[in-house]
């Protein structure tokens, strides 16, 4: 028994891993994968590693029993490419100080900078599913499709858990615009060499042209605590250990 989404789970019974191909053929079949490439193994040594600097840290957390819990889960995401063309006004801050004998000073040089550009980009992630939490994806990458992504194979997912987006493409392109807009005035920020006090951004203005887009699953180890009631999620980059 399990939800719309679950593409691929395992037999309460027997533990067999089982995939529901049917959630991933036609127009639901993913372009792209990125299998695992750290175990469950590695997963549980990177997560007992990141617990113990954390000295204060109640007892459930560190459980052996429940360490073993932590699944190997394909997320659907949706990959964005295109062009942005970008401009952006800065406020910039140059301050000195000196003294002499008599007093001390302070001189302060204010600074107008402009900038502008165009911008491509490629595989912008947006999380399909409304089951993961967007910052926490987003904490883990970046995920690198050049080096390892390979054409969808549903042998890829047997023994890990794998859902079918939930959130479709329309829904997910905002939040692709947004996060390509972000990257483009930061990406002109870094222009302004480090001579500056401080850089504040004043104005901009970023025109983001549709390109292609592709359907990834993305590897993500999982463990959920409950504690006092509330609910943590540790989550690990499966390709990268972050």
């Amino acid at each position: 028994v399990t939800d719309s989404t679950t593409g691929a789970t395992n037999c309460p019974f027997c533990g067999n891993p089982t995939v529901m191909t049917g959630h991933f053929s036609g127009d639901l079949k993913p372009d792209i994968v990125i299998p695992f490439k750290l175990d469950k193994k590695a997963a549980k040594e990177m997560y007992l590693k990141f617990i113990s600097k954390k000295k204060l840290l109640p007892k459930v957390f560190k459980e052996q029993n429940h360490i073993d819990e932590i699944k190997g889960i394909y997320v659907p995401h949706w990959l964005f490419s295109g062009k942005a063309d970008a401009s952006a006004e800065f406020s910039g801050k140059k301050v000195r100080y000196w003294a002499d004998s008599n007093y001390n000073y302070t001189e302060t040089k204010n600074y107008s900078i402009h900038r502008s550009g165009n911008m491509s980009f490629n595989y912008v992630p947006v999380d399909g599913s409304s089951k993961m939490d967007d910052a926490l994806m987003e904490s883990i990458e970046p995920f690198h499709v050049d080096d390892y992504g390979v054409p969808f194979n549903p042998s890829y997912l047997a023994g890990f858990y794998a859902d079918k987006y939930d959130v479709d493409l329309d829904a997910s392109i905002p939040r692709a615009n947004e996060r390509i807009k972000n990257s483009a005035i930061e990406g002109l920020r870094r222009t302004i060499n480090a001579g500056y006090t401080t850089v504040t951004k004043v104005n901009s203005n970023v025109n983001v042209a549709s390109g292609s887009y592709k359907y990834a699953l993305y590897p993500v180890w999982i463990l959920n605590t409950t504690w006092k009631d509330k609910k943590y999620i540790f989550a690990m980059n499966g390709q990268t250990g972050k």
